[in-house]
């Protein structure tokens, strides 16, 4: 599990800085202020969260528990969830999108208590 989600963790954060910089270069003069904002939300946690599964990866390597697993498997979800969600939304501008966002919110505290649990196992 080391090494996939050390690979997963280093490719979205990889793909959080590209995205970073089409926001900032390729959409600054084509979003409003509001959905600007709201895709770089999804760009930090999108960054924040590729080091938690680069994190995973070493924990992993470190603890022998299928609770790093899941951690890391859900924390992958919270991305495609939250910051997916945000990027589409404030690209299209559906806001029936919005309700997705929490799910992904959701997973990421799910993500890291698996981790304070697989941890304090150990």
């Amino acid at each position: 599990m080391f090494k996939l989600f050390t690979i997963l963790g280093s490719a979205n954060a990889f793909l959080a800085i590209a995205l970073g910089a089409f926001g900032a270069h390729g959409l600054k003069n084509k979003l409003t202020q509001h959905y600007l904002d709201i895709y770089n939300t999804g760009v930090q946690y999108h960054m924040m969260h590729a080091l938690g599964l680069i994190l995973v990866g070493f924990l992993a390597d470190k603890f022998s528990s299928q609770l790093v697993g899941w951690a890391g498997w859900i924390m992958f979800i919270g991305i495609i969830l939250f910051s997916g969600s945000l990027y589409i939304l404030s690209i299209s501008g559906i806001g029936k999108l919005g309700a997705i966002t929490p799910l992904g919110g959701v997973a990421f505290l799910v993500s890291w208590v698996l981790v304070i649990i697989a941890i304090a196992k150990s």
